[in-house]
């Protein structure tokens, strides 16, 4: 027996205080069509049968984390990656579509970026 569907599909869900508007934002993000799904869940994927989506649902008791983790705050409990082929190009967008800069960078070749609700996600370049 396989735990994977014959379609092959698959996803990672983000909790988030407004599922929609941060579906929003990673669809301007990744240029990915939205696809809204009931009161308090959505997805961005980049066609309708990609095989992958990326999910938000809201969670009315959500905590924004804090990165760089500091004792007694929430931490991140994951990050996404995303490969990009220049980064301030990809830095600058990142910033229009409303992420924000880390305040702390730890390589040269990745940039830490926050989404609007406090996720952290990396842009990097593969050397």
């Amino acid at each position: 027996m396989s735990l994977r569907s014959k379609k092959q599909w698959w996803g990672v869900t983000l909790d988030a205080p407004d599922a929609l508007e941060l579906a929003r934002f990673y669809a301007r993000l990744l240029d990915w069509q939205l696809f809204p799904g009931g009161p308090n869940n959505a997805s961005v994927a980049p066609s309708p049968d990609a095989g992958y989506n990326l999910g938000f649902q809201t969670e009315p008791h959500y905590t924004r984390p804090v990165w760089p983790a500091t004792p007694g705050h929430p931490q991140m409990s994951m990050h996404l990656e995303i490969e990009v082929d220049d980064l301030p190009t990809a830095v600058a967008h990142a910033l229009s579509t409303g992420a924000e800069l880390a305040t702390h960078q730890p390589q040269e070749n990745v940039r830490v970026m926050l989404d609007p609700a406090g996720h952290p996600f990396c842009l990097y370049l593969d050397d």
